[in-house]
């Protein structure tokens, strides 16, 4: 939101408190309270009819201190809040003297200045990573003098030469977000617009740090946009928290910043095969789906999932979470069906409630459904007709809707679309006294886990997988997450892919889109594209809206295409589960920007249309028919996984790539764990593995892990280099294995063998 007018002014009827100075310090030992008068006070009569804002400094955990700027302290607290995993054992030094007052968490200061002028700096191994100065921090007024337009707590924090900002949630724009306005407010608009369903307020710079704005409600951003040398952010209201958090490294930050947010859970192995939908409004019953089933497998496509979408249930229905009976008239024998031949089962569901659903009359007597102030449920036909929606503050409608899934996955399925829940209005009460602006982002969060810790209770911690639309800072703990609603163009494709990589620079380990686009039919040209795209991202999702997208519907290289790339992706498996068990473990999520993994190198700052896979693999989706393509490798010897061709970085490479390729480059010095099967994504992956070498260094020590599904030990190696030669050794586990250097001659293992050595 802006408030000035260019660099001077405020705009017409805007007041502006700015803090002048510290008057005076509380501190204690685990925070530090500055006193800030909005004017400097000369003599006692200062005091006087002056205003005071309070600047309160805590730290959540190491590396991190939290800054509260309040006006007012009197209001009442308002729900919802982030629930925030803080450290209470976390080492706060506060220090107070007659030139700063500070406090030190970590590696990470704040410093304000207690000379003449007001500043607030934030400062790692002695160097300001950004600071808050002269008129960044304020206290607004909007309606002139009588403040009636609303009152806000601001704060910029400024911008580097050079410095660029990524994150604040999945955008579809440029990857880097200066010069952007960013409106933190859930929204229902597809992937080609400035709205967003996943709007998080936390962005992090290639200066080391990261900054989360504590607020659950509307956040606006001004990117270097309003004052083009910071980043404001503001919030309406008496009181504004924001945590600065010290990496240095874009990996260290979202460690930290999940840390505090949550980490994602894993996913079950069998989520990273294909998925195969019936797409929206197509035309599809019992004798459709085993058409689409039988021919990916006549065809030797590999399937691990097959989503139902809206119309299993009853039009004029959504959501009672019945079977159309019209359609489906055998739905656990279906299901059984399904099963038998090796599949998972999704269906599409979402917290709106049709009139003429059964579920309406039911939710709105008990009390389930939001309602207005006059107490009436709040309904509008947009959508579905007289939708009302769950209340999901009340713990009630929680279990019930919980209770109605459940039957779903007592008959058989696995696991569930969470679509929607953006269209959340503000004109409302909720049970639990909730308020509605801050309930308008948050909903999606209560929504998505009460879906998630059902199936966590009734399939298991490590079984639970949803495929969730909308989310907010959190929402990361409930994956997995897919891009919205995209047209079926080159173009989509492209805005798809940032607003993945933006999505993972604001801490999501898990991601998908729609292979082909949804919106239209993609010419079979944009569909083989998409494909690799799409078997090369952590999940993989067959779906459109009016038009099926099985690939004999396009044309026979379909078929080739995804045949190979699935079979590509199950042997990677080994690979990336490992990856994804990172992704849960420490935060770096499994898709991610090259300057995620590059921060020093300045080409890859800006680098949007191609991204790491983990921390091995290079993928530069073509987004072009003709196959013409440009990419970015960074230094080193970078191997094509497909060709065994080597590229020297750093460099551009301009080719022209076939159908039945994609430029995916393995890293130098690693070791890729590539598995046995390609006919499923969930088996024994140490089962017949092979260790394939790439580019590795004299004197290298490497650790490879390959983890297990079955519930058993990983099998774990360890590769070293002296000289000419690479030993590798298991350390842990006792399936046979093998070794393979890249290009090279294979050396088989027997499975009694622990050790082998590879001459390059």
């Amino acid at each position: 939101m802006k408030f000035t007018d260019g660099y001077w002014h405020l705009r017409e009827g805007v007041r502006a408190l700015y803090p002048a100075e510290v008057h005076d310090v509380a501190a204690e030992p685990s925070a530090l309270t500055v006193y800030a008068p909005t004017k400097r006070i000369e003599h006692r009569g200062d005091t006087l009819n002056r205003p005071l804002v309070t600047v309160r400094c805590t730290s959540p955990a190491p590396d991190v201190i939290a800054v509260k700027v309040s006006h007012f302290l009197g209001g009442r607290r308002r729900r919802p809040e982030f629930a925030l995993r803080t450290d209470p054992g976390v080492a706060v030094r506060t220090e107070v003297g007659t030139d700063a007052a500070s406090i030190t968490s970590g590696a990470l200061t704040a410093r304000f200045n207690r000379g003449d002028d007001w500043r607030l700096d934030f400062l790692a191994g002695g160097e300001v990573l950004t600071f808050s100065g002269f008129k960044a921090m304020a206290v607004l007024a909007t309606g002139g003098a009588a403040g009636d337009g609303g009152h806000y707590v601001r704060e910029q924090l400024t911008l580097g030469v050079g410095e660029q900002v990524y994150g604040l949630g999945e955008r579809f724009g440029p990857l880097v977000k200066n010069g952007q306005v960013v409106d933190i407010w859930n929204a229902d608009g597809g992937t080609s617009s400035e709205q967003a369903y996943k709007n998080i307020p936390f962005y992090l710079t290639n200066r080391g740090y990261g900054v989360f704005v504590n607020h659950p409600g509307l956040v606006s951003f001004e990117v270097g946009s309003e004052a083009v040398s910071r980043v404001s952010f503001s919030v309406a209201g008496q009181s504004l928290e924001y945590l600065v958090i010290y990496g240095p490294t874009p990996r260290e930050i979202l460690r930290k910043y999940t840390a505090l947010t949550g980490r994602p859970a894993l996913p079950p192995a069998w989520s990273f095969g294909l998925w195969l939908s019936t797409s929206f409004t197509t035309s599809y019953d019992e004798e459709t789906v085993n058409k689409f089933v039988g021919g990916m497998a006549d065809r030797d496509v590999p399937l691990a999932v097959f989503h139902f979408d809206c119309f299993w249930m009853r039009e004029f229905h959504w959501s009672d979470f019945e079977w159309d009976p019209a359609v489906f008239p055998d739905p656990v024998g279906m299901l059984k069906r399904l099963r038998e031949r090796g599949l998972r089962v999704c269906v599409w569901i979402n917290p709106y409630i049709a009139q003429r659903s059964a579920l309406f009359a039911e939710g709105a007597e008990r009390g389930f459904l939001v309602r207005t102030p006059d107490g009436d449920v709040w309904q509008w036909d947009r959508w579905q007709a007289g939708m009302g929606l769950v209340d999901f503050t009340n713990p009630g409608a929680r279990r019930w809707f919980a209770d109605k899934l459940r039957g779903l996955l007592d008959m058989g399925v696995d696991a569930f679309k969470t679509d929607f829940g953006e269209r959340i209005p503000t004109d409302v009460v909720w049970h639990d006294g909730a308020d509605p602006e801050r309930m308008h982002n948050y909903y999606t969060q209560i929504y998505n886990q009460t879906v998630f810790d059902l199936l966590r209770e009734h399939r298991g911690e490590h079984e639970a997988v949803l495929f969730a639309r909308s989310a907010t800072a959190g929402g990361q703990q409930f994956p997995v997450h897919w891009g919205g609603d995209c047209e079926s163009t080159f173009v989509s494709m492209a805005e798809s892919l940032r607003g993945g990589l933006s999505l993972a620079m604001s801490g999501f380990g898990f991601w998908s889109h729609d292979i082909g686009g949804f919106e239209g039919r993609p010419e079979p040209a944009v569909f083989k594209r998409w494909i690799p795209f799409g078997l090369l991202s952590s999940h993989s999702r067959l779906h459109g809206s009016s038009s099926y997208r099985v690939p004999w519907e396009f044309d026979e290289e379909s078929v080739d295409v995804l045949r190979s790339f699935t079979k590509l992706k199950a042997t990677l498996m080994p690979y990336l589960f490992g990856q994804a068990v990172t992704a849960s473990a420490e935060g770096m999520p499994v898709m991610r920007p090259m300057v995620a993994d590059f921060p020093d190198d300045p080409s890859c700052l800006f680098l949007d249309r191609q991204y790491m896979l983990g921390d091995a693999l290079l993928v530069a989706p073509v987004f072009a028919a003709a196959g013409d393509t440009s990419y970015y490798v960074p230094a080193g010897r970078w191997t094509h996984l497909l060709t065994g061709e080597v590229v020297e970085g750093p460099r551009w490479v301009r080719e022209t790539v076939g159908f039945d390729s994609v430029p995916v480059f393995v890293r130098p010095g690693k070791v890729l764990a590539i598995g046995a099967r390609d006919d499923r994504p969930d088996y024994d992956y140490a089962d017949g593995v092979t260790l394939r070498l790439y580019e590795i260094e004299a004197g290298s020590r490497t650790t490879v892990t390959v983890p297990s599904t079955t519930g058993g030990p990983a099998a774990v190696f360890e590769v070293t280099r002296d000289g000419g030669e690479v030993a590798v050794r298991r350390t842990l586990g006792s399936a046979p294995w093998r070794v393979q250097p890249a290009g090279g001659a294979v050396t088989r293992v027997a499975a009694d063998v622990d050790a082998a050595t590879v001459a390059l």
